[in-house]
C-alpha cells in the first residue's frame, strides 16, 4: 500500500467536493487511482479526454505510482 496526495481541478474538483486529498492506495497507475476515486466520488464519471500529473509533470495514465506522489486529475475541456 502507498499513500499519495490526490489534487482535482475544474470540474472535479467540484464533483469531489474537495480540492485535495491524501489516501493509502493499492492503486499502481494513475488510471487504478482514479477507478478507486470514483467509488470515493461516484459523480466523477468517466475519464475520457481527462488528463493526469505526477508531481507537477504531465504524465500517462498507465505511470507506475509511488509513495508520497501528489497525482493532479484535469477534467476534459473544451473550448470554442
Amino acid at each position: 500500500m502507498i499513500r499519495v496526495r490526490v489534487r482535482w481541478f475544474a470540474a472535479y474538483r467540484e464533483l469531489a467536493g474537495t480540492e485535495s486529498e491524501s489516501i493509502e492506495t493499492h492503486a499502481t497507475t494513475p488510471a487504478e487511482l482514479f477507478e478507486e476515486m470514483k467509488g470515493r466520488h461516484e459523480s466523477l464519471g468517466g475519464r475520457s479526454s481527462a488528463l493526469v500529473a505526477i508531481d507537477d509533470q504531465m504524465s500517462d495514465w498507465s505511470a507506475q505510482l509511488r509513495d508520497g506522489n501528489e497525482v493532479l486529475f484535469f477534467p476534459p475541456v473544451s473550448g470554442g
